[in-house]
């Protein structure tokens, strides 16, 4: 497991308050393989709230995902809806877990906020 994976689990907990703030409730197991074993990671959550454990617990939704790819995820190399699409993890369950759960990726290297980027058009022009 790489170093960015571990932190970004920890730093889970913490984060959601600003993340779940949807009525989202329920488990997701993330299945995380380098090709000889797999991690299990499992997320409980509900509005405001998110508790990481490991283990193969029973979850509401699997996603199934390398470890390369997680590590580009957490990142923000790479993203999870893209990497659904073109098969590069498997996901089973409750849909509207992935999506609440993908908040908690951050965006790409590079990537700003739109309104923001219109608020300095703004002062510009003035």
């Amino acid at each position: 497991m790489t170093e960015a994976t571990e932190q970004f689990f920890e730093t889970l907990p913490a984060r959601a308050p600003q993340v779940l703030r949807a009525p989202v409730g329920g488990t997701l197991r993330i299945d995380l393989s380098d090709g000889h074993s797999t991690a299990h990671w499992v997320i409980r959550m509900r509005p405001g709230n998110a508790e990481v454990s490991q283990g193969p617990d029973e979850a509401d939704a699997i996603w199934y995902c390398g470890v390369d790819l997680f590590e580009r995820l957490v990142t923000g190399r790479a993203q999870a809806l893209a990497a659904l699409f073109r098969n590069e993890s498997t996901y089973t369950g409750n849909v509207v877990l992935l999506l609440a759960f993908r908040r908690f990726f951050p965006p790409a290297p590079g990537t700003r906020d739109p309104r923001e980027v219109a608020r300095e058009h703004v002062r510009r022009a003035r």
